[in-house]
């Protein structure tokens, strides 16, 4: 016994099959943001002092900064995924939707970008 309509048989009508694909991304996200969450609490809290010296000869460690970056960037995906989810869900109108979910991305991958730019400026030494 089937749910669907006649209709949706004929037509191949159905889901789209994207939602597996999102929620392993949601998944895997979140579980890569584990590790480096703990990394980067207990790396602030390692170290002597919370002043900005501290912290730039810190953060210009390669491995840190490439790390740091990661977090960043999974951060930001896992963000987006999240709020994309939000949005499709109580967003009605289809086009207040679609232009909610464009700026989301842009707004996403802007912040992404900055806070990248940001951590190779510190990393590389780059003064105003």
């Amino acid at each position: 016994m089937s749910l669907r309509s006649p209709l949706g048989r004929v037509l191949g009508l159905g889901a789209a099959k994207q939602g597996v694909h999102h929620w392993w991304a949601q998944r895997l996200t979140s579980v890569a943001l584990l590790p480096l969450s703990v990394w980067f609490v207990v790396s602030l809290l390692a170290l002597p002092a919370l002043d900005h010296a501290t912290v730039v000869a810190w953060l210009r460690q390669g491995s840190t900064a490439l790390l740091l970056i990661l977090f960043l960037l999974v951060a930001a995906w896992h963000s987006q995924l999240g709020v994309r989810v939000v949005v499709e869900d109580y967003v009605h109108g289809n086009g207040v939707r679609t232009l909610t979910l464009v700026l989301l991305t842009f707004v996403h991958v802007l912040a992404a970008a900055a806070g990248v730019f940001a951590v190779l400026r510190v990393a590389f030494g780059v003064t105003a």
